[in-house]
């Protein structure tokens, strides 16, 4: 099944540039670490290079991009004590079915373009949201292909069984998107009763834990739903200890709105007339 796109509509547009421009003035930067060989023999990896996402910015000129884009917006204007440079968190509201993933997913490829980040995590609260996610990373493909002129990416749901994909995901040099639920590593009541999570025990043949691979990239995180993503400070320390340089939370009820970039609720799109048609992860396609 393909999808013609009419382009991003206004509103996504400024939900985009919300949560790009909080990066503006950043250079394109590449950082690189060691991914060592795995230990296990039968394995055909050697040492390797891995490439991480890496910004420059003092921490004024990102308090100083944040409270710009929160003016025009029309929004609360953060304190700057709240904006912190090692924990960089926002929020973006959009009203379900306007469009939400395909604002974020765009705001992906736009990063890269504009400042080259390559490593991004969307994390979510159930299978079937992860599943959902992944269909519209297939669906809008081909769009994304032709908007951003064949840049190479590549998106894929974490499966334990498949590390590969994750020392894919920390040595390769072009976009990388994994979609992962907060349950494979969040440490929770489950690990005190003797669950492991496999991301985060050593991997004879992977070389390492899975989840230090990831941490090492810094990753740029992406929470869906993080009212229920987030629910505990348990899942909120973990996706912490994912080590990203910035954290979105995109939702349309959001229990805790921290440092609100963007706000497209119900009588917004009510009033711009997006509510008259049957909801969908794009908006109007």
């Amino acid at each position: 099944m393909k999808i013609q796109f009419e382009g991003n509509l206004d509103y996504q547009q400024d939900a985009i540039e919300a949560v790009v421009d909080v990066f503006k003035g950043q250079e394109k930067l590449q950082s690189n670490f060691t991914v060592l060989a795995p230990k296990d023999q039968t394995i055909d990896y050697e040492a390797d290079l891995g490439y991480a996402n890496k910004i420059n910015l003092l921490p004024k000129q990102i308090v100083e991009n944040v409270q710009t884009i929160q003016m025009k917006n029309g929004l609360r204007i953060s304190d700057p004590n709240k904006i912190d440079r090692n924990d960089l968190q926002f929020s973006i509201e959009m009203e379900t079915g306007t469009g939400k993933t395909y604002v974020f997913t765009r705001s992906i490829m736009e990063m890269n373009r504009k400042y080259g980040f390559k490593k991004f995590i969307i994390v979510v609260p159930s299978v079937s949201i992860r599943e959902g996610i992944n269909k519209s990373l297939e669906l809008t493909d081909d769009h994304f292909k032709k908007v951003f002129e064949n840049t190479p990416y590549k998106y894929f749901i974490y499966d334990s069984s498949n590390l590969s994909q994750v020392r894919d995901f920390a040595t390769s040099d072009q976009i990388r998107i994994m979609v992962i639920n907060v349950q494979a590593f969040s440490q929770d009541v489950d690990t005190a009763k003797g669950s492991k999570r496999i991301m985060l025990e050593y991997n004879d043949k992977l070389g390492a834990k899975p989840i230090s691979l990831l941490q090492d990239t810094n990753p740029i995180v992406i929470v869906d739903e993080p009212q229920s993503t987030m629910s505990s400070k348990l899942q909120t320390q973990s996706i912490k200890n994912l080590n990203p340089i910035a954290i979105y939370r995109f939702s349309a009820t959001h229990k805790e709105k921290v440092n609100l970039l963007y706000k497209f609720d119900a009588i917004d799109a009510y009033n711009d007339g997006k509510l008259n048609f049957v909801p969908d992860r794009f908006g109007k396609i």
